[in-house]
């Protein structure tokens, strides 16, 4: 383990982690990194194609992406992760309408593919989008952790580390539509819908590079069993133990479960 009076790090498994004293640190540590990464990948490719998240402990990490002048938006295919089955259009907790006011619309990418949770035929969308995936090998993800251990939508019921689908239709776990409440995003919980699109982890793992930006005290607990719980899908994010090239970016808050006393090592949790 690394310490200084800013940035904890260390790793777990394959995979790195940072704990910075704020969140808003945090989001500009982890953009100066995926910016790095895009310029370095555009190295040896046209383009490249990447996988964002949609939600609030995404909104640091984005603020700070949009104003980098280094990244060659216009070389970038962007994905997102996840999708509501059956909201409203220009409904505010849509994952393509967050990403769209917060990203999407902010920068010149070449190319963006959202996700249709109104489509007729879900499943048949699960197949478009798979495609797309195909056509558009994924070298990024940008995502984020679940309050019950989840990423993307694939909650512990039904996350599969070894799904044969790319993408696929899930019902929502009760803690998942909780945090929706418990973040602000819906008003009470019979207002979350019971079901998603989702891209499924093996199709997330087959990134070459995956950003992990996971700030808040909600998360606390989360943050804590990824990193010390047997991998398996009780935890789905346990499986970024397993991920070279993977960073995972936390708060003081997000980590305040693993350690007692931020001075001595020998209290850390880990």
């Amino acid at each position: 383990m690394e310490t200084d009076t800013k940035v904890i790090t260390f790793t777990k498994g394959k995979l790195e982690v940072r704990i910075f004293p704020t969140r808003e640190e945090m989001g500009r540590e982890a953009a100066r990194n995926v910016s790095a990464t895009i310029q370095k990948l555009l190295e040896n490719k046209n383009e490249i194609n990447m996988i964002f998240a949609a939600a609030p402990s995404q909104s640091d990490f984005m603020k700070a992406l949009i104003q980098d002048k280094h990244i060659q938006w216009e070389k970038i295919n962007a994905f997102h992760m996840d999708e509501y089955i059956g909201l409203e259009e220009e409904a505010p907790q849509g994952f393509g309408n967050f990403l769209r006011e917060r990203i999407f619309s902010k920068v010149p990418f070449k190319s963006i593919h959202y996700i249709n949770g109104r489509a007729d035929d879900p499943l048949a969308e699960c197949e478009r989008y798979a495609a797309l995936l195909t056509q558009y090998p994924v070298d990024m993800v940008c995502l984020g952790i679940g309050e019950n251990g989840h990423i993307a939508f694939n909650d512990p019921p039904v996350a599969d580390f070894n799904d044969p689908k790319q993408v696929k239709v899930v019902k929502l776990d009760l803690a998942c539509r909780q945090q929706q409440v418990n973040e602000n995003l819906f008003a009470e919980i019979d207002l979350v819908p019971t079901h998603a699109i989702t891209v499924t982890i093996p199709a997330l793992l087959s990134a070459k590079y995956m950003f992990c930006m996971v700030p808040a005290k909600n998360k606390a607990a989360a943050v804590y069993h990824t990193l010390n719980d047997n991998i398996s899908e009780e935890c789905p994010a346990t499986i970024l133990r397993n991920q070279k090239d993977a960073i995972l970016f936390l708060d003081r808050d997000s980590a305040l479960l693993l350690v007692q006393n931020h001075h001595e090592e020998k209290h850390w949790k880990i």
